[in-house]
């Protein structure tokens, strides 16, 4: 990164920063200049590895804005920093990352922000001066939780039976796994008393009514344009995590989230609990002897709707 810079590419151009400061530990990041903020923007598997990196330095830490997935990593946060110093946020803008030091911008939306915190405003104008499209929201937890029906879809099923999000959503039996799995999701955020919320360019009020009230035949088209639009050209999360033989993965702050909230709730969330454990045993596995279930296996592995 010192050496060749950073290069960032939107459509025909391609932006090449050299005029910015790389640290390699916290503790010089620190040393080296006064900050507003942190993001916090790791997969969450590595949270409790960097808080433990943190926690040496919480009382020196600038508020946090927390950009990543899932609906858990905030509250894990705010035990080490303190929850005064913690504002959750969500990330909808596409990218994709095929190299160190190089990011290419796929679909262009924006940032979410829970506006509670004194530094929330100045967050705001900061990224809105930067072009990256920033909205505030009164609730961080129906931001978050929206986001997470958004992570949901087709992601664990792409993993597990290694295939793209169309084939997912073309095949009715898989595409009726994706349904179901989603609407676990909202019946956890029902019985939490939580709304659904439409995020930087993403309609996801419009989502949860398709999959709550729609026929699945309705529903489909709507479901494949906005996962068309959503991913760009690049596989789901899960899949690249298994595939690229990391041994982690975010399902376990995705479906398994969806799980846990729903024991917390007392609402039954089967299809994300399979989901969840299926990914996680392939996980387990060496990445030379990943084998993907076929359909049929999977939709065997699921309760009688």
């Amino acid at each position: 990164m010192r050496k060749n810079g950073f290069k960032i590419t939107e459509g025909d151009q391609t932006f090449h920063i050299q005029e910015f400061g790389v640290q390699t530990s916290l503790k010089s990041a620190l040393a080296a200049a006064p900050y507003d903020a942190v993001f916090f923007a790791l997969k969450s598997y590595d949270t409790a590895d960097a808080l433990k990196t943190i926690q040496p330095f919480a009382s020196e830490i600038p508020p946090i804005l927390c950009l990543q997935n899932g609906v858990d990593n905030e509250t894990a946060i705010a035990e080490v920093v303190g929850p005064e110093n913690i504002i959750a946020g969500t990330v909808t803008t596409a990218i994709d990352k095929p190299a160190l030091g190089k990011l290419v911008l796929e679909r262009k939306r924006g940032v979410s922000l829970a506006a509670h915190h004194p530094l929330s405003q100045r967050l705001h104008a900061a990224l809105q001066a930067a072009g990256l499209n920033p909205q505030l929201y009164a609730d961080s937890r129906d931001m978050k939780w929206s986001k997470l029906l958004v992570n949901l879809i087709t992601n664990a099923t792409c993993a597990i039976l290694d295939l793209t999000p169309a084939q997912v959503i073309d095949e009715p039996r898989l595409f009726a796994i994706e349904v179901r799995a989603l609407r676990e999701a909202l019946a956890v955020m029902r019985t939490l008393d939580l709304r659904v919320v439409d995020l930087p360019g993403l309609p996801v009020r419009a989502l949860g009514f398709a999959i709550s009230r729609l026929p699945m035949s309705a529903a489909r088209p709507l479901l494949a344009r906005s996962v068309g639009r959503g991913r760009g050209g690049k596989m789901p999360s899960l899949h690249i995590d298994l595939h690229s033989g990391k041994g982690r993965s975010e399902v376990a702050w995705l479906n398994g989230a969806v799980v846990r909230w729903g024991q917390e709730a007392g609402v039954p969330t089967p299809v994300n609990q399979v989901l969840s454990e299926t990914l996680a045993q392939l996980i387990e596995q060496k990445p030379s002897l990943h084998s993907p279930l076929d359909p049929t296996s999977l939709i065997a592995r699921l309760p009688v709707a």
